[in-house]
């Protein structure tokens, strides 16, 4: 196998790099869901299905996407995404209603499901292999620097400009920049015989008997789960434990995302020194051990401190085992990444299961199932070779 050149342009880097914030996009539909159900009057399972929308795609174009990858190309393949999620933007302007609204979240669903399959190899065919994990890292935090910025562009749409769904059209014009920016680069990728040539769909789930692969969509579902998890547990917890109202107790939920945004800023500078396996093994003992101090601990400050802490070890895993994954096998990237990404939509199941056993035996035994999904990810780290 020849290896991809990597390409040193500093040009080429800004356009992937603007992509990763568009990433970022998919993450206003927690907010947005609450002022779409104030506004059509919807009950709590009609809302619902707006969250629904956005992630099924995961699970039903990731595998597409990595064929549709093999015959455009990469950089072709994300400029589709970014018409995609363009469209899902500028929808919901001119026409406003539940159905539309559904619509254009499927859309914002199935365009980032395409970015994050092809992105990240997009990313893999400018920078050198012992790079790799730095870029992705510092990807993710651009990306968690959008997410983080969502609730406020909406926030200020709807109390400045009056309209919350204005946020649409910034995110729209974003999205047109993020377009024209890339098509002004080249960008030099994979010959079809380096990338492994066309694939099937068989040939692409196939390469899960290859157990390194496995053990990495098993850490990829598993993480996925533990952030959606947390995300809908930790105001919980602070109420419970320390009696605070939702709307305070929601703040938790903030900070994890504040300490997740900072630990991708830092995990990007130490992961271009360090080894990724260890640097991963490292942090995941880290979290679960803030994580158990999490569920036995009632102080009100330690437990922000547990969660900062938990946040900053589980920042960077996803991308570390998505270089791995790429790593590991390059000239089947474009289909290796369309298996993590579907992955993501198996985190999903985590939640359910959760839900499940804290309806039978109470919150902290639904908490005890993202403990134990922490522990899992931290064994099957060890399935990997510095």
């Amino acid at each position: 196998m020849d290896k991809i050149q990597t390409q040193n342009n500093t040009r080429v880097f800004i356009p992937v790099f603007f992509s990763f914030f568009v990433m970022g996009f998919v993450d206003i539909v927690g907010v947005a869901t609450n002022y779409i159900k104030n506004d059509f009057s919807l009950s709590d399972s009609m809302a619902g299905l707006i969250p629904m929308m956005v992630f099924i795609w995961f699970a039903v174009f990731s595998i597409p996407t990595g064929l549709l990858m093999s015959r455009l190309g990469r950089k072709k393949t994300v400029l589709t995404s970014l018409l995609i999620t363009t469209a899902a933007m500028l929808l919901p302007l001119g026409f406003y209603s539940y159905p539309v609204i559904l619509f254009s979240f499927a859309l914002l669903g199935i365009g980032n499901t395409v970015l994050q399959v092809s992105l990240n190899p997009l990313a893999a065919a400018i920078v050198s292999q012992e790079q790799l994990a730095g870029t992705l890292s510092l990807g993710q935090f651009i990306k968690a620097i959008s997410s983080f910025l969502g609730p406020v562009i909406v926030a200020f749409s709807a109390r400045w400009l009056h309209n919350w769904h204005l946020a649409f059209l910034l995110y729209g014009i974003v999205t047109i920049v993020s377009i024209a920016i890339l098509l002004s680069v080249q960008i030099k990728e994979a010959s079809k015989e380096e990338a492994g040539g066309h694939s099937s769909f068989s040939q692409i789930i196939s390469l899960l008997k290859d157990p390194w692969l496995l053990c990495c969509m098993a850490v990829i579902i598993l993480i996925v789960g533990i952030d959606v998890g947390l995300n809908t547990s930790i105001p919980r917890l602070l109420m419970e434990r320390t009696d605070l109202k939702l709307e305070n107790a929601a703040l938790g939920t903030s900070l994890y995302f504040a300490a997740r945004t900072i630990g991708t800023f830092v995990g990007a500078l130490l992961l271009m020194k360090l080894s990724p396996v260890r640097f991963l093994r490292t942090t995941l003992l880290l979290a679960v051990l803030a994580f158990a101090g999490m569920m036995l601990s009632s102080s009100f400050w330690l437990l922000l401190v547990l969660i900062a802490l938990i946040g900053l070890a589980c920042a960077n895993v996803f991308s570390i085992i998505f270089s791995l994954a790429l790593r590991h096998d390059m000239s089947h990237s474009n289909e290796i990444s369309a298996l993590m990404v579907m992955g993501v939509s198996g985190g999903a199941l985590v939640i359910p299961l959760q839900g499940i056993i804290t309806d039978q035996w109470g919150f902290t035994s639904g908490m005890a199932v993202i403990l134990l999904s922490l522990i899992t990810a931290s064994f099957i780290s060890f399935k990997f070779k510095p």
